[in-house]
């Protein structure tokens, strides 16, 4: 079932989006090599607490960080540990906040230092299909038109867009109605309607796009090694189009 939100919910979702946005602001000032996966955790925790919201993600189905933390053929669900960012890494963080009952969920893929121009396209083009696909987010059109969208401009790039793993609707829990996947043809699914709140996460492979879950049952790997990101917006379909919940 797809929960619209009322007015007033969603101003509280603001608020969850904004601490979130800050979140990442903080983190990005942080990201460089040598700093470990954990400490990037403890720094948003800390963040995240500071602002009177708890970690979506902490104790989420047993997981133990506070936010992902996945690097370069990492694609998402990396548990924080004591890995250290190298020179030229890419690492995606997925960060969830919750405030007031209602959470907030975006991820960004971070260049670690000077990067190859190879990862930075790769960072450039799963960005921008994200904005592709939201460009489509309007009132009365259909959810597929966001999934083709992004599928779209991923692969006219000739990269891959992966399949498994799927945006969703946010609300009180963190995973609502409706599946967001970032492929499929135009025009099928259930119509949007203002008050819907959506987190949109294509999820670009620079090589194939399959991926395999490592032994610890959570962080998923490209199955080929070769580099991956990850980029995710809350946003609230309005009236005349979207409204993006985690960006400052």
């Amino acid at each position: 079932m797809i929960i619209c939100k009322t007015p007033e919910e969603i101003e509280v979702m603001r608020e969850a989006g904004r601490i979130v946005a800050l979140t990442h602001q903080e983190l990005k000032k942080h990201i460089a090599p040598g700093i470990t996966t954990i400490e990037l955790d403890a720094i948003a925790e800390n963040f995240i607490r500071q602002h009177d919201a708890i970690p979506s993600f902490k104790g989420y189905n047993g997981f133990r960080g506070s936010v992902c933390a996945s690097v370069n053929e990492e694609l998402v669900h990396g548990i924080p540990g004591e890995r250290k960012l190298n020179e030229g890494d890419i690492i995606s963080l997925d960060i969830g906040a919750k405030f007031g009952g209602y959470h907030g969920d975006s991820a960004w893929t971070y260049g670690v230092g000077k990067i190859s121009l190879e990862n930075q396209e790769l960072l450039n083009v799963t960005e921008q299909s994200l904005y592709k696909g939201l460009a489509e987010a309007k009132p009365g059109e259909r959810l597929s038109n966001i999934s083709h969208a992004i599928q779209h401009y991923a692969e006219s790039r000739n990269f891959s867009i992966v399949r498994e793993y799927v945006g969703h609707g946010v609300g009180k829990d963190l995973h609502e109605d409706p599946q967001v996947p970032h492929y499929g043809p135009p025009n099928k699914g259930p119509r949007l309607r203002p008050g819907m709140v959506l987190a949109v996460e294509p999820m670009v492979n620079a090589g194939m796009r399959y991926v395999k879950t490592l032994p610890d049952n959570w962080t998923v790997v490209t199955v080929d090694g070769k580099m991956c990101a990850h980029f995710e917006h809350t946003i609230a379909i309005t009236e005349t189009g979207y409204e993006i919940l985690t960006a400052l």
